[in-house]
């Protein structure tokens, strides 16, 4: 199963969703987060809402951890960050494989940047944040762990971004795709090629 949220578990819809899933252990993967790492202000958070589906919470950075043992977890959830950074940092450790197996046979979430990154492209956040991608990343091409793509924290980013919506539609038509964009609170849930939106 994937969630792909846009500020992690924060409805109980989501919890919900997780929990139905079952499993002991979570991995709460802090990489996303060059420069806080595990002290993110929302790994506290992050941390119980796992707690309240019933898991044991490990931090985890694929930094300094192999990759492979994630697979160990039934739960796994990357926080938001840098979008740029992470998908770098997953590509040098060869991450796809493991986080197709991991939506495919455990539970996989995902929000802001952990969500752009589990897509086909981040090349929606490179309309609007070209800044944060200080690496010079050139191939934007993500996890491809669903043909999905995502806009985190939407009704945030209309009042940041100049004509967000209509930058948005402009991508849509350029790229020939549909760009899901999530609020605050809500997610999608993929889950055996069916796809739902749970707020």
């Amino acid at each position: 199963m994937l969630l792909l949220c846009s500020n992690g578990l924060t409805c109980g819809g989501l919890r919900d969703c997780a929990a139905q899933f079952g499993g002991k252990t979570a991995a709460l993967v802090v990489t996303a987060d060059n420069v806080y790492k595990e002290k993110n202000y929302h790994v506290p958070r992050a941390r119980e809402e796992l707690r309240q589906c019933g898991l044991d919470v490990t931090l985890f950075d694929v930094d300094t951890q192999p990759v492979g043992r994630l697979a160990g977890f039934d739960v796994v959830e990357f926080i938001g960050g840098n979008p740029y950074y992470l998908l770098r940092a997953l590509r040098e450790c060869r991450a796809e494989e493991t986080l197709k197996a991991l939506a495919r046979e455990r539970c996989l979430i995902a929000w802001s940047a952990g969500a752009l990154v589990m897509g086909p492209t981040i090349g929606i956040i490179d309309v609007f944040s070209p800044e944060m991608n200080q690496w010079g990343l050139t191939d934007l091409t993500g996890m491809n762990v669903t043909g999905t793509q995502v806009l985190p924290h939407y009704s945030r980013f209309l009042n940041r971004y100049d004509r967000l919506e209509e930058r948005c539609r402009e991508y849509e038509r350029k790229n020939r795709c549909r760009v899901v964009r999530l609020d605050d609170g809500e997610g999608l849930c993929i889950r055996d090629g069916r796809m739902t939106l749970i707020r």
